[in-house]
């Protein structure tokens, strides 16, 4: 028997992981140059990975329901996923005083992993 939410789980899992590997990725290649440049991307990877885990939350949560109701979870977690990512970036540029560019290099890095998971889904 084939279940959808836990194919989707699954998946959501893979590309979590991968976005916090990416994530520390970039922080150590930050490290460097400093620790606020560490931080900073630490932090914009951080926010996309915090996201995209809240968003796999409330899509992939509720079980079996009607199409409606899962299309609205769906659509809800893609929007609590980038109000997230925006208010963490926006403490970290106007909170912290972190550099924007490793900020910016972080969430590259974490959506390109996430895409990349998804890409390789079946290898």
């Amino acid at each position: 028997m084939h279940d959808p939410l836990s194919t989707g789980r699954r998946l959501a899992s893979r590309a979590i992981a991968w976005q916090g590997g990416a994530t520390a990725l970039t922080a150590l290649a930050f490290l460097p140059l400093g620790a606020r440049y560490a931080l900073a991307a630490a932090v914009g990877g951080g926010a996309v990975f915090a996201g995209s885990f809240l968003a796999a939350l409330l899509a992939l949560g509720g079980g079996v329901q009607p199409a409606g109701m899962a299309m609205g979870r769906l659509l809800l977690g893609v929007v609590v996923k980038w109000v997230v990512v925006f208010a963490v970036l926006g403490l970290g540029l106007a909170g912290m005083r972190l550099p924007p560019l490793p900020m910016l290099v972080g969430v590259l890095a974490a959506t390109l992993a996430f895409v990349l998971a998804h890409l390789l889904k079946n290898r």
